[in-house]
């Protein structure tokens, strides 16, 4: 390959990259591939042509990666390292090194992602590639939050932010900013998390990063959900929604929806909720992101549980344990296994409800997510403490409580302090250890005085946001029917109804219509002797007339211009009998009209009628002022037959009279006319229709 084709391909390797980030993972693989069939057809062994290969095939297995087909992009990304040790290119081992550390990162086996991690680092640094190490720096930083190492998280994350700033590399400046955020929040300490968030986001926005922005923005909302401010909480989901819009980003418009079913669970609308959650999972299921869909489906669950409705609960995390088993997420299974753990506790099946916890606490203690541990040994000491499980025991609860607290203090996790305090307390007193349930009691009351403002405010939040939801909905209510009964008003009826379901372009070929135009005879004249407001009574009266008669036929006006009237027969509902139905409605326009004359002169009033059959295209055009209209050549020929019409008479086509058919039962006659050259048309055969 020549130089400029080698360049050729690195640009459209570019193009996959901007796809992928839009969730275009199918338009990015099929870019990908044509890439490696044109250097498989090549067979070159240049170097370029063997980076480009490692370059593709690891953006490959990025793609398998977001969908959650690990197997894959393992299988991609050691593809990679067999092709860059033969061909010694240390700096693609390394790169593939940190992707499958990123795989195993997404699976929850956080020691193998530390161990691949690990040696890209070396690698890097033997490399002295600073922007490489401070990447990977910043990944294993990642890890350690996940896992509630925050104080190693924050210092890893201070490395990368460190190198990051010393190259100038302002991207990954705003994404390690955001990341440290992510620490502070995860500590409860909100007040820090979105003074960083702020600095993510300028950094984001100053480099024109839309992703980066929308990402960050989320964030904050999470924040003001988690403090129960779910007014501001919403207002920030939509602003991020409208910019993954922008962007034609589909995954996060997906996550984003979820975030807003949490805020609907937090606020008791739980209908609302499974509408949102229901939305994000049938986006992620579009885009084959497997994790997101069991993460979904796992929250769908969440809210059958507040609802009570256990079966449907575990009918909900039954799927998304199978999901997050498939994709051996041990973190994910070990949230679901716990709280399927919490349904049977509900149900009060204890043994069952045990056997699940002790499960989902192996889970999480094998992968090392701290507050996932502290939640779980709660559950059991919390379960080991109630009088009515056979298996009560008051040491054993004591042991798991106890447990939980330390961990608990550990991380500098409050609010689960609260309620183990409370339990704590309780059970000495059940055991009539007094002195110890009032050293917990205590506790449990400094820890909820401390934490009561954020609960009072998150409260008062939950009330005005109600409150706000039903006015909202009440206003949303009636600017709904509005819309609705003004859309029926102006378009067919099947096609407001496709509008107010979120259809956005409709657009169809449909094959066979008749359409006609009619034209009042002499109107300019006419106009000109009567008074500006008889023009428009009778205009109004007339068409009116006509539109009486198109509904009892059937027909769909399309719209009048001036003193011309237009009226299609099969669209937008078909029919076959559209021929015979326009025929009626012309022949009774001819009849309704010598009712009408002139106001003021007292004459009579004619019309001039055309009529063709023939396949139009159909269709709604605007953004604020809708109209259902049609175009095509069965369009243009139905306007030609009207003016080259008669007064009083209905001047058709020979397709139309087929289209009748002989067979029609209809007082039908059709009076040839002499071939005449019909503008645009040619010479054509045409007819007059008659009753018979």
């Amino acid at each position: 390959m020549t130089q400029e084709e080698h360049i050729h391909l690195e640009e459209i390797l570019k193009l996959a990259t901007e796809e992928t980030d839009k969730g275009n993972l199918d338009q990015a693989k099929k870019i990908i591939n044509e890439v490696l069939t044109a250097l498989d057809n090549d067979q070159s062994k240049e170097p370029d042509s063997v980076k480009i290969r490692a370059d593709a095939l690891l953006r490959l297995a990025d793609i398998e990666r977001l969908r959650g087909n690990n197997d894959a992009a393992l299988e991609r990304s050691e593809e990679v390292l067999t092709i860059a040790g033969e061909s010694q290119l240390p700096e693609f081992c390394a790169k593939a090194r940190n992707t499958i550390g990123l795989v195993h990162s997404y699976l929850g086996s956080y020691d193998k992602a530390l161990e691949y991690y690990s040696k890209a680092l070396a690698t890097y640094e033997e490399l002295g590639q600073k922007s490489g190490v401070a990447s990977v720096t910043g990944n294993i930083g990642i890890v350690h939050n996940i896992l509630g190492n925050y104080d190693i998280a924050l210092e890893f994350f201070g490395k990368a932010l460190a190198a990051h700033d010393e190259l100038g590399e302002k991207s990954n400046i705003a994404r390690v900013t955001g990341n440290i955020g992510l620490v502070h929040y995860n500590l409860g300490n909100y007040k820090k998390a979105l003074e960083i968030y702020e600095k993510a986001l300028m950094a984001y926005d100053e480099i024109g990063n839309k992703s980066g922005v929308a990402a960050v923005t989320g964030n904050i909302g999470n924040v003001h959900l988690l403090l129960g401010k779910y007014d501001k909480a919403l207002e920030f989901f939509a602003k991020v929604i409208e910019t993954y819009d922008e962007i034609d980003d589909k995954f996060g418009v997906a996550a984003v929806t979820g975030n807003i079913g949490l805020v609907h669970t937090e606020l008791g609308n739980y209908d609302k909720a499974l509408e949102f959650h229901g939305k994000a999972l049938a986006t992620h299921e579009e885009i084959g992101e497997k994790l997101e869909v069991a993460l979904v489906t796992g929250n769908i669950g969440n809210v059958h549980l507040l609802l009570d409705n256990y079966d449907k609960a575990l009918e909900f995390y039954g799927r998304a344990l199978a999901a997050h088993d498939e994709l051996v997420n041990k973190s994910g299974v070990a949230t679901v296994t716990g709280n399927i753990g919490i349904v049977y506790s509900d149900l009060g099946n204890y043994e069952k409800a045990l056997e699940y916890f002790g499960k989902a606490l192996a889970a999480h203690e094998e992968v090392g997510e701290k507050s996932g541990v502290v939640r779980v040994t709660g559950n059991i000491g919390t379960l080991y403490a109630t009088t009515t499980f056979e298996g009560y025991n008051a040491r054993k609860a004591e042991e798991y409580l106890i447990n939980a607290i330390g961990i608990c203090t550990e991380i500098g996790a409050k609010a689960n302090l609260v309620d183990l305090h409370k339990t704590l307390s309780e059970l000495f007193e059940k055991e009539n250890q007094l002195a110890d349930a009032f050293i917990h009691y205590k506790k449990y009351i400094e820890i909820e005085k401390e934490l009561n403002l954020v609960e009072v405010k998150k409260q008062d939040s939950i009330r005005e946001q109600n409150k706000a939801i039903e006015i909202a909905k009440a206003t949303a209510d009636a600017k709904h029917q509005a819309t609705e009964e003004l859309l029926h008003n102006v378009l067919p009826p099947s096609i407001a109804n496709r509008i107010l379901e979120g259809e956005k372009l409709i657009a169809e070929k449909i094959p066979s219509v008749s359409v006609l135009f009619a034209d009042i005879v002499n109107f300019t004249k006419l106009s000109q002797r009567i008074t500006p407001e008889e023009l428009v009574d009778g205009l109004d009266r007339i068409f009116s007339t006509f539109d009486n008669l198109a509904e009892k036929n059937g027909l769909e006006k399309i719209k009048t211009i001036g003193d011309a009237y237009m009226v299609v027969s099969g669209a937008p509902l078909q029919r076959e009998d559209h021929a015979e139905a326009i025929a009626n409605f012309a022949l009774e326009m001819l009849e309704e009209i010598k009712e009408f004359r002139s106001i003021s002169t007292g004459e009579e009033i004619n019309l001039r009628i055309g009529i063709h059959s023939g396949e139009v295209v159909a269709g709604v055009i605007g953004k604020k002022k809708f109209a259902y209209d049609m175009w095509g050549d069965a369009v243009n020929t139905a306007s030609r037959m009207e003016s080259h019409g008669e007064a009083g008479k209905i001047h058709v086509t020979e397709e139309f009279m087929h289209a009748v058919g002989a067979e029609n039962l209809l007082p039908l006659r059709f009076i040839p006319r002499d071939e005449m050259d019909i503008k645009g048309k040619g010479m054509m055969k045409t007819y007059f229709l008659e009753k018979n």
